[in-house]
């Protein structure tokens, strides 16, 4: 019975500790009009923004106090209030302490609140990558917010891969970097593979039908869903969590119910899984010359350290620190990411760099 009431007391915890943060922020649209992709295609592109803390400005009338945290594919910057995230680092006297920072959480193209293939378009959407996201966050910044330096950008998963993105095309803009859970390089190997796996699936679905669906391919999206979730979870916890087939089988199936619930859109899937395809920092790492936190997990899936490329990589910056997260039952897999409680105090001093 105490086992059971304290089970029911975290479930009800949970939801109120993002509820409270929400309260504390504030949302927007930003439109961008005329945005062009690197494709060509223009479309007014609608930004949605999530922001906690006030803007400081400097004597010359600039913000001084700026951080943008960036989400993982097919997340959305409401991600970030989750416990084991904001609660570790958004409080008082904590390493993002909203009273000092201005923290700024978008939702890409084609996430969350932004504008995204389901409204309308599409398979007709414009095929954006992370160049076109990383554009769409500096006009959302310069233009929407008027941010024109950052102190940080933290970024996760593909939010890591856009801070190296940041790092290489925009060298100065942010004085620090974070990037968390990615290597530095295409993606390719096995990274790409379980992903085309995924768009595969999508598409061959009969009722997927071009894009043009009436119902959802649920087939398609419930392969594509599998899929994550053994790219993102620890090996280790997994096996401790369901040591017997039933368990595991049917843990499969409630997660992926879970998930069909928020109603997952197969084109936005599609879209998201392969924006990836134009990211390559590595020929232009040595631009990155600012201070940089790269931290990886050891049970990461998707960015397996047995690759040793990312300590290569890591020297080729000046001022990078690199650090793999061993692996244990208590990390996340792939997840490791937004989970303050193993990197925040590597992050306060990363804060603490001039």
């Amino acid at each position: 019975m105490r086992k059971l009431l304290i089970l029911i007391l975290a479930l009800i915890a949970t939801p109120l500790h993002a509820q409270e943060w929400q309260k504390r922020s504030t949302e927007r649209d930003v439109v961008l009009p005329g945005f062009t992709f690197r494709s060509g295609e223009k479309l007014d592109l609608r930004m949605h923004v999530t922001t906690l803390g006030t803007p400081r400005r400097n004597a010359a009338g600039e913000i001084e106090n700026a951080v943008m945290i960036l989400h993982g594919t097919g997340g959305s910057g409401w991600q970030f209030f989750r416990p084991q995230f904001a609660d570790e680092l958004f409080g008082p006297g904590q390493v993002l302490d909203i009273t000092k920072w201005y923290v700024i959480l978008p939702d890409n193209i084609g996430h969350g609140k932004s504008s995204k293939p389901s409204d309308g378009l599409r398979m007709g959407f414009p095929r954006y990558g992370y160049f076109d996201m990383v554009d769409a966050q500096r006009r959302l910044l310069t233009e929407g917010l008027g941010v024109n330096r950052l102190q940080l950008i933290l970024g996760t998963s593909m939010g890591c891969m856009h801070a190296f993105v940041w790092g290489t095309e925009y060298p100065g803009f942010a004085r620090r970097l974070a990037p968390f859970a990615c290597n530095a390089m295409e993606i390719a190997g096995r990274n790409r593979m379980w992903r085309q796996m995924s768009i595969d699936a999508i598409k061959a679905d009969p009722l997927w039908n071009g894009g043009n669906y009436t119902s959802p391919p649920e087939n398609g999206l419930r392969t594509a869903r599998y899929l994550s979730m053994i790219a993102g979870g620890n090996p280790v916890a997994l096996q401790a969590q369901f040591p017997t087939r039933e368990g595991a089988v049917k843990y499969l199936n409630e997660a992926y119910a879970a998930r069909a619930a928020n109603d997952l859109d197969a084109n936005d899937q599609i879209y998201q899984l392969d924006s990836s395809r134009d990211y390559n920092p590595l020929p232009k790492l040595r631009n990155v010359t600012v201070p940089v936190l790269w931290i990886n997990s050891a049970d990461d899936f998707i960015n397996p350290p047995e690759l040793a490329l990312a300590e290569k990589h890591a020297r080729l910056m000046p001022r990078a620190r690199y650090i793999l997260i061993p692996a244990t039952a208590e990390t996340k897999g792939h997840g490791t990411h937004t989970w303050a409680k193993f990197w925040k105090k590597d992050l306060a001093k990363l804060l603490a760099t001039k």
